[in-house]
């Protein structure tokens, strides 16, 4: 019997699209979603037995592996003291403190419970500290739920096909400026006329929603300075990026640092955890210090933030990111020599352990060339690798991640059957 089948049915009569995340729904790639029973290393099981390599790791957090045995061991030894307490504790300090080593642009941080929340927060805080309303956002940037944010969004909103959300008011919509990724041409116009309006600059310094885009050389440089001449709060959503491409983040890889940085996914652990954080000056603006209210109940909650100090503290170590990203970069150097033997009408984008497989010849520089893509190749490549064993993204517009667990052995036998596969299609 297909377990995940009859579970799936089951689900769609009391959850809508029987999922709690659309993109889980596979309408992206068509069939049935695979309903994972556990997780250890790089593998996770689904409930019929099938095993398979992942490359999505929870969507990104996973950096350690499933079910790493020190983090277990912090959840545990939490759970039995406590699952919550609305009130401040040691850990929540403990982490702040670590995310303030990773990224000096952090001065001050503030916990809450999801990457969403953290982005909510960030430009709440940039309006209240500049008194304006308008914000800029990129196209197929996707930072989110919130309603502001759900204008030209990647993500789940983008394997659909929608650039709006139903139920994000007319009025509020009209407070957000989209503009290309990687034009600062655009980004210039709109700030020469509109600069004393606009309250924020909001951008994932690589965006990984829209599947990963590099930024061009000295865009991310041009950004900051842009901002701080029309004096616009630069916000980074580093809620993918952050602890992924370096423990700073892409600010550290890059050498720019923005005003607001926003975090997530990692920070957790593979709990649901999030943050934001910045110059002091602005997160001051907080209540119960400032006028700007942010709240939560289970911010700060000690069991994933006793997750996040293990997995933090574990990422720190000497030599991490070198052998992560070594063995990640063997993995692309076979999928390129693949791809040019056999001429293969697909484009590799990667940085350190994160990695998009995009099914069209064009360079992929922003939503507009990403968009370029086949998403009906991409469908049957992404049924066709499950069949084999292999978990990827179940989304043209995504990325997936090598974790510290993924062996060598692993990701040939992956990179041989991803070239095989991409040839048969």
């Amino acid at each position: 019997m297909d377990k995940s089948k009859a579970l799936f049915t089951k689900a769609k009569k009391y959850i809508p699209g029987g999922v709690n995340s659309p993109v889980r729904a596979f309408r992206a790639v068509g069939g049935v979603p695979k309903f994972i029973q556990r997780g250890k290393g790089p593998f996770v099981w689904d409930v019929d037995g099938n095993r398979y390599l992942d490359f999505m790791m929870s969507w990104g957090p996973l950096i350690l592996g499933h079910a790493d045995r020190k983090v277990m061991k912090a959840v545990s030894d939490q759970a039995k003291k406590g699952t919550s307490f609305g009130a401040p504790t040691e850990n929540e300090v403990e982490l702040a403190e670590l995310i303030q080593a990773a990224f000096p642009s952090i001065q001050k941080v503030r916990l809450v419970s999801s990457g969403t929340e953290a982005v909510m927060s960030a430009i709440r805080l940039a309006r209240g500290a500049t008194g304006r309303k308008k914000i800029i956002k990129c196209d197929g940037g996707y930072h989110g739920h919130a309603d502001s944010l759900l204008v030209q969004a990647g993500s789940g909103v983008a394997t659909f096909g929608v650039a709006d959300s139903r139920g994000v008011p007319e009025d509020l919509a009209k407070l957000t400026y989209s503009i290309p990724y990687n034009d600062p041409e655009t980004l210039e116009q709109i700030l020469k006329k509109h600069a004393r309006e606009i309250a924020c600059f909001i951008l994932e310094p690589v965006p990984a929603n829209m599947g990963v885009v590099l930024p061009k050389k000295g865009y991310l440089e041009k950004v900051r300075a842009l901002t701080k001449r029309y004096g616009v709060v630069l916000i980074f959503d580093e809620v993918i990026t952050g602890f992924r491409i370096a423990f700073g983040g892409a600010q550290e890889k890059f050498g720019v640092h923005p005003d607001l940085t926003c975090l997530g996914k990692i920070l957790g652990g593979g709990l649901p955890i999030g943050a934001f954080g910045g110059r002091k000056e602005l997160m001051n603006h907080l209540a119960p210090e400032g006028d700007v209210y942010q709240a939560g109940t289970l911010s700060g909650n000690p069991i994933a933030t006793a997750a996040g100090i293990t997995t933090l503290k574990q990422l720190r170590s000497h030599g991490f990111y070198k052998k992560l990203n070594s063995k990640s970069e063997r993995f692309y150097e076979f999928l390129n020599s693949e791809i040019k033997k056999y001429a293969i009408p697909v484009t590799l984008n990667r940085i350190g352990s994160c990695f998009t497989l995009f099914f069209t010849e064009r360079p992929v520089t922003d939503f507009r060339t990403a968009k370029y893509s086949n998403v009906k190749r991409f469908a049957r490549y992404f049924h066709r690798l499950l069949a084999a064993g292999i978990y990827m993204a179940p989304s043209q517009f995504e990325a997936n991640f090598i974790s510290d667990v993924h062996k060598p052995s692993d990701l040939k036998q992956a990179g041989k059957m991803i070239s095989k596969t991409v040839r048969m299609l």
